[in-house]
């Protein structure tokens, strides 16, 4: 399920957390990009738990990545194939552990083009509100 509401493009997907080159596990997650933080991406884990776990990256090197390996540290994305699928790898590093997740290239693109055409690449000053936000830091 796709949403666009003003100035947020979202995407529901199902990533697959990758056990073992033999197993993984389908998980559910939400793509968020808005032109309230233009040069960030969003992605939403829902897992058992119940409780969300968002983490937040740039949106360039999410672009990056759906061409060629690119990151380092806590983020490292490139794309590949499983079995006959394109798919966007995810290597996310944090104290309590390491992922490896899936994503199908195609919608991960596909959201990606709809980022852009609310937020150009390079434009994302120009939709950054920095008069509204020094006001508030002042107040």
């Amino acid at each position: 399920m796709a949403g666009q509401s003003t100035g947020v493009v979202e995407q529901e997907l199902e990533l697959n957390l990758v056990l073992s080159p033999e197993r993984s596990v389908p998980v559910a997650a939400r793509l968020s990009y808005g032109s309230h933080d233009p040069f960030a991406v969003y992605v939403t884990f829902h897992l058992d738990s119940g409780t969300p776990v968002t983490w937040v990256f740039a949106r360039e090197l999410l672009v990056e990545g759906t061409f060629r390996p690119c990151g380092q540290g806590d983020v490292r994305i490139w794309p590949t194939r499983s079995g006959r699928r394109s798919v966007l790898c995810m290597a996310l590093s944090s104290p309590a552990g390491d992922a490896l997740l899936e994503a199908p290239l195609p919608t991960v693109a596909a959201w990606l083009e709809r980022a852009h055409r609310l937020v150009p690449p390079g434009a994302e000053l120009e939709a950054m509100d920095l008069d509204g936000s020094l006001a508030e830091l002042l107040a």
